[in-house]
């Protein structure tokens, strides 16, 4: 991959890597908070100590979200600095981040349904 000079390219291509690892931060940072509301809250409207295993199951996941996060950014930006075209191979993250989404609204429709009115 050719770089173009500074100043003659339409954009900063490390510009683009430090924007998404930035937006995954954000969503590792919702789960966890997500998951930190739920630990405090479905135990007692739902009852039953069993509710605080999706709480920490997200925030588990969200460790786990911003760890691989992390490492990405870190392997984009050594290639990308190296003059290598900026990726890493594999779909491993896309795919666990993929169920545990799926997961998470299983679990969030299972609550749903198991919660009895009043």
């Amino acid at each position: 991959m050719s770089h173009p000079e500074r100043g003659t390219g339409p954009f900063d291509p490390g510009l683009q890597l430090e924007r998404t690892s930035l937006s995954w931060r954000r969503t590792a940072l919702s789960v966890a908070v997500g998951s930190l509301v739920s630990l405090r809250l479905l135990p007692d409207w739902l009852g039953g100590a069993g509710w605080v295993i999706p709480g920490m199951v997200g925030l588990l996941l969200a460790a786990v979200l911003w760890a691989v996060s992390r490492r990405r950014h870190h392997t984009f930006m050594l290639r990308w600095s190296l003059g290598h075209e900026p990726r890493v191979g594999g779909a491993l993250a896309l795919m666990l981040i993929a169920a545990g989404v799926a997961s998470a609204g299983l679990l969030g429709l299972i609550a749903v349904l198991s919660a009895q009115p009043g």
